[in-house]
């Protein structure tokens, strides 16, 4: 055994010991250290940053609970893991949870297809908290929660998938949790471990983007993306539709998950924002604010309607970029706005700091 190895395993048994101890503060701030990677992992199975909150703080109840339980034959995290997995498959499976994949529809009404659209529940996440689930480098466990594990359109594929082959997905492909322990951590075999995830892969490669496997495993948006993001809101704040097309790919599309809609085509999008923008029925002086959600550009973007004294935010896009212009728009309501650290009504002095 190295001395590396030596160090793990004398602290893994001095976490059994202190699991064991029945001392609720100590276990407490063991279990903390873990929360913000539990919850990331929460949210990648239920698709929903608000639901994901909830089933963290379960996880950390039903730890203290079945504390007996925890043997020191795993890790503590692996054990935990194990905890949120099922705490997550038992909300799915609850009639209070259940949630169906429905179809989407386009601007006139007609069916549309698109993955994000169809997941109504799915909620963007705030990467200064993903930057939070990231365990010290030096850790054996150490996780970087890159782009292709977290970004919108992954979340929306795998909420395609049975709860069951998500979690197999999720625990060996995004996680990294050996065969062995999956099957463990499902009560499955092995075997049915490696064909739910040989399915969860075929359907996978049916719903994500064509061109996904380019966008590698970045941790936070690129130089050349902010730039872009910022012409995005340039434009939006001087109701450039012009500025605005110019930005889109021709073929772009903008969706909406809350609404269950999807706008097709450069011409759909314009028709879409002309009339809140332009003419008599524009909805006022549009401010917006640079984010960093899911890994991906985003602005949060606020309106001070004519006679109002305040902004009032309206909605978050988060932008996917393909070749130097946006490929998709997706729209979401102002709600999760506070997890951001953003109040949902603004001055205009406000709004210059904050900037």
């Amino acid at each position: 055994m190295s001395p590396l190895d030596g160090a793990r395993q004398a602290v893994e048994e001095g976490i059994a010991t202190a699991v064991l101890a029945a001392d609720e503060d100590a276990f407490g701030e063991l279990a903390e250290r873990y929360r913000h990677e539990l919850r990331v992992h929460c949210y990648r199975m239920l698709g929903s940053f608000t639901d994901a909150e909830d089933l963290v703080q379960e996880t950390l109840l039903r730890a203290w609970r079945k504390r007996e339980s925890f043997e020191g034959r795993s890790t503590f995290r692996a054990w935990l893991y194990r905890i949120a997995t099922n705490a997550c498959l038992d909300a799915l499976a609850g009639p209070a949870r259940r949630r169906e994949v429905g179809m989407a529809v386009d601007s006139a009404g007609g069916p549309a297809s698109s993955t994000l659209a169809e997941v109504t529940w799915l909620q963007p996440y705030p990467d200064e908290l993903l930057n939070l689930a990231a365990p010290d480098d030096g850790e054996p466990d150490a996780v970087v929660i890159a782009r292709e594990t977290i970004e919108l359109a992954f979340l929306a594929a795998i909420q395609h998938l049975p709860p069951r082959q998500r979690a197999v997905l999720i625990l060996r492909d995004v996680v990294g949790r050996p065969a062995q322990e999956t099957a463990e951590t499902l009560e499955m075999s092995v075997a049915s471990v490696k064909s739910a995830l040989q399915r969860a892969r075929a359907t996978l490669r049916e719903q994500l983007p064509e061109r996904r496997a380019d966008w590698g495993a970045a941790t936070r948006p690129s130089d050349a993306e902010r730039a872009l993001l910022h012409r995005y809101i340039a434009a939006s704040q001087q109701a450039d539709l012009s500025a605005l097309a110019a930005l889109l790919r021709e073929d772009a599309r903008q969706t909406m998950p809350p609404a269950h809609l999807v706008f097709n085509g450069l011409a759909a999008i314009l028709d879409m924002w002309r009339p809140v923008l332009e003419g008599d029925q524009a909805w006022g002086d549009w401010r917006a604010v640079p984010l960093a959600v899911n890994r991906q550009p985003a602005a949060a973007n606020y309106v001070r309607r004519y006679g109002e004294p305040v902004y009032t935010a309206i909605n978050i896009d988060v932008l996917r970029i393909e070749d130097g212009v946006i490929a998709e728009i997706t729209t979401f309501g102002p709600e999760q706005l506070p997890a951001f650290g953003f109040p949902l009504t603004l001055d205009l002095c406000d709004l210059d700091h904050i900037r």
